[in-house]
């Protein structure tokens, strides 16, 4: 189909090989119209299991007290956001905020780009090893994180980063090496190697092809990759209590423990405080779901 040169006739071509694909639908029997109708039900299903916690969190965190413990399951009566004004006003929260974003955020970015690098050469280029270190590589996912707990807490105090923003950069950094390496490999291999060695012909280098040419094609896998790694920095606890102890330096997740002892009887901020910490990963993975579904499926297809 690439040395058909006619417009009319390539249309033509590609709306058959799309006809062919997609093929004929199927008549709606009544066996058939019973197996959509349960299908949907389980989906249904499914959906509101997942969603009816979150759902109810939020909309506790604009009830009273008495509202919560005396009918938890109704709507509130008004929307007001007195509880989120007196979570960030008076505990410190847009500190433990903007610690999340600066370590999270700055971690995925910078850690997302050599991951790309990385995962460009292992699928474009042929050199000894290079299955062998991608195996080590993806290995890393069945190591348990706990594990590495002494090693990492030894090489934070030996470098003085204990207590620092940066310390828990650098862990954060090397964190989802194994998934992101996974999905954007098969991102980059699904991309025609034709491409490649037409930039070669026109003059362009190795880093020109990869940053102008590749990278751009694989902005699906660059968004799956980013957003899981965001997000599992965004939540995590266990480093973040671990190498930190004073609350200029510590993250949000941390952060609910102490709202836990603030909050004990007071549902409401303690439901408008994790409805701060939940509420961006949602927004983000909402913004880049489509993103996220192409690049999963191409890595099934082609990974």
């Amino acid at each position: 189909m690439e040395n058909i040169t006619n417009p009319a006739l390539r249309k033509k071509l590609e709306k058959a090989g799309r006809s062919r694909l997609v093929g004929k639908k199927k008549p709606l029997t009544a066996g058939r119209i019973l197996y959509l109708f349960c299908a949907y039900v389980f989906l249904a299903f499914i959906v509101l299991v997942s969603a009816y916690p979150i759902i109810w969190v939020i909309m506790s965190s604009f009830k009273s007290n008495a509202a919560i413990l005396g009918n938890p399951f109704s709507l509130p009566d008004t929307f007001n956001l007195d509880a989120y004004l007196s979570v960030l006003n008076q505990y410190s929260f847009g500190t433990y905020a903007l610690n999340s974003l600066i370590t999270a955020g700055g971690s995925t970015v910078v850690s997302i780009i050599f991951y790309a690098m990385a995962a460009y050469v292992i699928a474009k280029y042929n050199f000894p090893l290079k299955n062998f270190i991608y195996i080590i590589l993806t290995l890393t996912l069945l190591v348990p994180g706990h594990t590495k707990t002494q090693p990492i807490f030894q090489m934070i105090m030996n470098m003085g980063l204990y207590d620092t923003r940066t310390g828990l950069w650098l862990v954060y950094l090397s964190g989802g090496i194994a998934m992101s390496l996974f999905v954007l490999k098969a991102n980059f291999a699904s991309i025609p190697m034709d491409l490649n060695e037409a930039a070669s012909i026109d003059g362009s280098g190795f880093f020109r092809t990869f940053w102008q040419i590749n990278l751009p094609l694989a902005r699906n896998g660059l968004a799956t990759a980013g957003i899981l790694m965001f997000l599992g920095n965004w939540n995590e606890y266990y480093y973040a209590a671990l190498l930190t102890s004073s609350e200029a330096n510590r993250t949000l997740p941390v952060s609910l423990s102490y709202f836990n002892q603030a909050f004990s009887y007071d549902y409401t901020r303690m439901f408008a405080a994790l409805t701060i910490v939940v509420l961006p990963g949602i927004i983000i993975y909402a913004f880049f779901q489509e993103q996220v579904t192409a690049s999963v499926a191409s890595s099934g297809v082609k990974g």
